[in-house]
Formats: C-alpha cells, sequence, structure tokens
C-alpha cells in the first residue's frame, strides 16, 4: 500500500509535520502500558485554559484488524475499528463516537501503484454527508483532489486541489483550497540522509481578505535522543521547541511560544511527558 501516490491527505504531510507536530501550549502527561493480551492502554491528564481533563484509551490489534477506543472526562466513548486488506489493497475504517449517535462515519481508502482513492461516508440520517478523494501519479509525482457533498443540502461544501513532487532529499507541494479562495505552498529540504533534520519555507495566501502568511522553519537533530524546532511568521510569532527521548520511546517535549512583536508580554509554554513500554 506505499508503493503509489498515497492519499490525498499526505500532499503537503511532511511540512505540516515540521512546522505543526509537537508544538503544544498546554500540560499534557501520559502514560502506556501492554497488557499479557496485546492491549496497549494509554492514560493521559492534560491542563489547558485552567481546566483538567483526562481521557483513557486502548488499542488492540489482532491480525489486519486495529482497534481503538477512547474514554474521556465527559463521558463520551469514541471507537475506531481499521480493516486491512477485507478486499486486497483497500482500508476500511468505522468510527463513531457515543452518545452522539450519528457521529457515526464509514470510510474506504483504495490503493493502487498509480492511483489512490477514498471513500466517506457520514452516517447521519437527517444530514449525510459524503467526502470524496483521488491522487494520481508516483512516489515521485501526485496530483489529487477532494471533495464533500452534503445530501439534505444538495451541494459541494468544499472541495481542494493539489500536487506535490518528492525528490530522495526534498518535497514541494502546493494546495488550492477553501473552494478556490485560498492556496498554500510549501518546500521541505533534508538535511541528512536519515531525514532526521530538515528545513522548510512555507506561504499561504487568502484571496478574499488579501492575507499573506509566510512561515519558515526547521528541526535538527543534536543526537540520536535530542531534538530540537522552531518556526517563525511573517506576523511576529516565535516557536520554539525541545524533545528528548529520556528512556527508549518515551519523550519529554518542552515548547514556548514568543510574540516577537510584543516581547513584554509572558510567553506560553507547553510541557508533555509521554512514557510508553
Amino acid at each position: 500500500m506505499n508503493n503509489g501516490p498515497g492519499l490525498f491527505s499526505d500532499i503537503g504531510k511532511k511540512g505540516r509535520d515540521v512546522l505543526t507536530r509537537d508544538y503544544i501550549s498546554d500540560q499534557k502527561f501520559s502514560v502506556s502500558a501492554l497488557s499479557d493480551t496485546g492491549v496497549i492502554l494509554t492514560s493521559t491528564a492534560a491542563k489547558k485554559g485552567g481546566l483538567l481533563n483526562g481521557d483513557v484509551a486502548a488499542h488492540y490489534k489482532y491480525k489486519n484488524t486495529l482497534l481503538d477506543v477512547k474514554f474521556d472526562t465527559e463521558s463520551n466513548i469514541a471507537t475506531t475499528l481499521t480493516f486491512s486488506d477485507i478486499v486486497p489493497s483497500t482500508k476500511t475504517i468505522v468510527a463513531c463516537k457515543l452518545p452522539d449517535y450519528n457521529s457515526g462515519k464509514l470510510e474506504v481508502q483504495y490503493f493502487h501503484r498509480h492511483a489512490t482513492f477514498t471513500s466517506a461516508v457520514a452516517l447521519n440520517k437527517e444530514k449525510p454527508a459524503v467526502d470524496l478523494s483521488a491522487t494520481l501519479g508516483t512516489l515521485t509525482f501526485a496530483f489529487g483532489a477532494e471533495a464533500g457533498y452534503e445530501t439534505a443540502l444538495g451541494k459541494l461544501t468544499k472541495y481542494t486541489a493539489g500536487l506535490s513532487v518528492t525528490r530522495p532529499d526534498s518535497c514541494a507541494s502546493v494546495l488550492l483550497g477553501d473552494k478556490g479562495d485560498s492556496i498554500k505552498a510549501s518546500y521541505v529540504h533534508h538535511l541528512d540522509q536519515e531525514k532526521k533534520s530538515a528545513v522548510v519555507g512555507e506561504i499561504s495566501r487568502k484571496f478574499s481578505t488579501n492575507e499573506n502568511t509566510f512561515t519558515v522553519g526547521g528541526v535538527y537533530a543534536v543526537d540520536n535522543r535530542t531534538v530540537l524546532k522552531a518556526k517563525l511568521n511573517n506576523h511576529g510569532k516565535l516557536f520554539a521547541l525541545l524533545q528528548h527521548e529520556v528512556i527508549p520511546k518515551s519523550l519529554l517535549t518542552i515548547s514556548s511560544e514568543f510574540d516577537t512583536k510584543a516581547l513584554d508580554r509572558t510567553p506560553k509554554l507547553g510541557l508533555s511527558l509521554a512514557l510508553k513500554p
């Protein structure tokens, strides 16, 4: 399933990962444990905006089937069931959140050497919606589009198009979204063969407001256990992150946000500790 152009959601993902992944503004602590039956249990406590929330999640894999269940402090139960290769080269995902019985969703992904297709149907009797996406190309060049159709309204609610060019040491992508009202282009260049260090530049424009945002960032692997990340945009927002593997698979992440145009303001700090077996 990994020899084709990938899903439409993969277009621009490498740039998004460098610029957004692991940046946090709250405090979070999570502990994972592996049971004798192969179930991975994860308990998470997070403090954001002065409020303390928590959840418990269970992850279980049996052959080509994955089951994820999450319970949160608001008595919600989110369940995701993933089946691989029920039909060759396909993945089927069923998700729902209780007690909201209208939150169900069925998604089917099909992978081909030169194309991928996804179809997602919201299992809502009152407002059923259908999302479709397709990507054509190869591992080097991919072009795709996605669209959402609201059957109750009888019209398209979204449509997006994008393309990406991937080389061994770089990746460039362009996305036209918001029904053609915005465009985003990004370029990632890897600095080492292991692709642990990279620099990225991203520019986006919203045509209806004439608003432009330019962001530069990077990630640098200090050693096998420590990573530094930073990004700065043209609005003066500076973000920095330090992530260290305290023990194998367990990560300590410290993140901060500064407003370079208002240095008298207290910077926002985020802290996360994830302990895994």
